[in-house]
Order: structure tokens, then sequence, then C-alpha cells
């Protein structure tokens, strides 16, 4: 992930589904087309969530992993 330029980091940190997804779309909306978001979260169905959301929405999932139960997510805004 070190190659990866992050524009803007958000920590949802002990947020459960739905809140990591609505807080990564919230983000995106002030940030422009071509940034890229780190989320991170201690939520595992945050995986799938973000995954799908993903699919659903166009923006590009970079990166997804997962570190001693923190998940971390690189987005790249689309649109």
């Amino acid at each position: 992930m070190g190659a990866t330029k992050i524009d803007k980091k958000l920590d949802c940190s002990g947020m459960l589904c739905p809140m990591p997804v609505v807080k990564t779309k919230k983000a995106l909306k002030d940030m422009e087309v071509g940034e890229v978001l780190e989320m991170i979260s201690t939520d595992a169905g945050a995986m799938p969530d973000m995954q799908a959301w993903a699919n659903q929405t166009g923006h590009e999932l970079l990166d997804a992993k997962e570190e001693d139960n923190t998940y971390t997510f690189l987005v790249k805004k689309t649109h």
C-alpha cells in the first residue's frame, strides 16, 4: 500500500454496520475525483460490506486487508 497516495483518512474503529459504509460515502462526497480515501474499521462485516458498496457505486476499491482484527480499505473516488 505504500505506493498509493492517501488524500484523506477516516477512522471508523468501534463503529458497526452500516456506519463504516455510511461514513465512507459521506467522506467521499467532499473529495475530488481521483483522490484516495483510507478507511479503517474494526467491524468484521466491513470487508463484505465495502466490497459490495464499491461494486454498487462504481468507486474503485484499491485495497482491502485485515490485520489483527483491523480492516483497512483504500477507496478511489471515480465520479
